[in-house]
């Protein structure tokens, strides 16, 4: 069973624990296995993360669309860091199921630094801007055989069953101001024209528990399991789930998007919390204050336009 600081997330969630940990580092890479290993709480959801030493992370998925991240960040990353602003995840090995255990998992370096609270990163403009310009960074790397969305100009259209239902059945966490401000957010956003230039590099899931920081600037970005070339509008999506207002403004000038990009990545903001806030409802407490952030964001950021 799960412990009680991190239940289970997912019905088909595979349990994970410090002894399976050293199980499989005892026949797949003995060198590591006398080294001390700890749980990091976290509130990601894919995966679950053990300290190994002082020096190196385990990352083992824990729900089956989890596997192939570690491929992904393996392939990709060593030759993304050294054009980025910030450091990334530096995975080292790739481990193999075993047992019980079904799934590929991986050892990574361990990067210094603290994940910064939703309300520091909403409240600092400087750091908007440092996002925003490894942001510009990313899309200037190089694209040859890069991962490659499939369908960037239609993507926010293929939500709308999706949103239109999360809104429908929402009664019980939404009041009905809301649902209706909502509604006609996205009724707006399905007006909206699809990308349909080249894709860029996108992150995928920007917000404030992929940063690290050292209580000053950022540091770090990570999990890069959505990389990929799509729609900018993405990565825009941090302007609401992870800033408020004027650092919102910081981001956007530094980025300097169209409007209608603009508006597909609040869209896409919103869409991602109105998923979120009833399936972890009762058991992610980061990704329910980030989800409810990002609805206020978005409706008070709808307001002002």
């Amino acid at each position: 069973m799960s412990t009680p600081t991190e239940p289970r997330m997912h019905a088909d969630e595979i349990h994970t624990d410090v002894s399976l940990v050293r199980r499989l580092l005892a026949t797949q890479f003995p060198d590591w296995a006398a080294l001390p290993v700890r749980r990091v709480h976290s509130f990601g959801t894919d995966n679950a993360l053990y300290r190994l030493g002082e020096g190196l992370q385990v990352r083992l998925p824990r729900i089956g669309w989890a596997v192939g991240q570690v491929e992904k960040e393996l392939e990709w990353l060593p030759r993304l860091a050294p054009q980025l602003p910030l450091r990334v995840p530096q995975p080292l090995v790739l481990g193999q199921p075993e047992g019980d255990y079904p799934y590929t998992w991986g050892v990574y370096r361990w990067l210094p630094g603290t994940m910064p609270e939703l309300q520091e990163v909403a409240a600092r403009p400087e750091l908007a801007r440092q996002l925003a310009e490894f942001v510009l960074a990313l899309r200037s790397c190089g694209m040859t055989s890069a991962p490659r969305a499939e369908h960037p100009a239609t993507d926010l259209q293929q939500l709308d069953p999706h949103v239109r239902h999360s809104i429908e059945n929402s009664a019980e966490w939404l009041d009905a101001p809301t649902r209706e401000q909502i509604t006609a957010v996205w009724d707006e956003a399905m007006r909206l024209p699809g990308w349909e230039a080249a894709p860029v590099w996108v992150h995928g899931d920007l917000h404030s528990s992929n940063l690290l920081w050292n209580g000053e600037r950022l540091s770090a970005v990570l999990d890069f399991s959505a990389l990929e070339l799509s729609d900018p509008a993405i990565d825009l999506m941090a302007a609401w789930n992870a800033f408020g207002a004027q650092a919102r403004a910081t981001y956007r000038a530094v980025l300097q998007p169209d409007n209608a990009t603009w508006q597909r990545g609040r869209a896409r903001a919103l869409a991602k919390a109105l998923f979120a806030l009833p399936y972890y409802r009762d058991t992610n407490p980061e990704i329910m204050e980030r989800s409810w952030s990002t609805v206020r964001e978005v409706l008070a950021d709808a307001q002002d336009d």
